[in-house]
């Protein structure tokens, strides 16, 4: 393992919180996935992460590895999370308007879905409880397997990218009193601006 993706991997384990395979194959997927755009991390909304991953299961790990990569974060809303379940993404490079799509090879996963780590997690046992003598080969394998052993990378793809500017207006509910920014203000039947959970509205 180089020294860049050793320093990735240790904020990644720092972000994520405890030490498990998925993390690192979503690290490696994102680093992969730059590499191929010929992108650099972002530190605003120059990529954006359209995750197909869900919930309840090994792909949220995956999303923080990816997310940990890349820089696309909820908090600067350039992460898209589509819940098919699957351990695939799209990264998109707004800057140009390329895309492309990453998933675990098919072999690979169903592979790593019998592996003593996830037997331990089927059995209830949180990931930070595993021993090290089984989660740390796994992900020292992960670190050091070449790209084209656990990953599909698809085509370069066009994308139009829309390009918006930020809300940074806000006024106050006029029922609860909170500032709300702008976009998210909804007339009641007077005409008085209230926020989504005071206004009834669903969004």
């Amino acid at each position: 393992m180089d020294e860049k993706l050793e320093k990735v991997f240790q904020t990644g384990l720092a972000f994520h919180g405890h030490k498990c395979p998925a993390m690192p194959m979503g690290l490696r997927a994102g680093l992969a996935a730059m590499k191929t755009l010929g992108v650099e991390r972002a530190p605003d909304k120059e990529l954006t992460l359209i995750s197909e991953t869900g919930k309840g299961h090994a792909a949220g790990c995956f999303l923080d590895g990816l997310m940990t990569a890349t820089g696309c974060t909820y908090g600067k809303s350039n992460v898209e999370k589509r819940y098919y379940n699957k351990m695939a993404f799209t990264l998109i490079d707004n800057q140009k308007g390329r895309a492309v799509r990453v998933s675990l090879k098919p072999e690979f996963f169903a592979k790593a879905l019998q592996s003593p780590f996830v037997q331990k997690r089927k059995a209830g046992v949180p990931p930070q409880d595993i021993e090290p003598e089984i989660a740390d080969p796994l992900v020292e394998r992960i670190l050091n397997l070449p790209e084209e052993q656990f990953l599909n990378i698809g085509e370069i793809q066009t994308v139009a990218v829309k390009k918006g500017k930020g809300i940074f207006d806000a006024k106050p509910c006029a029922k609860c009193g909170e500032l709300t920014f702008i976009n998210k203000l909804r007339p009641d039947a007077e005409g008085r601006l209230l926020c989504i959970p005071c206004s009834g509205y669903d969004a």
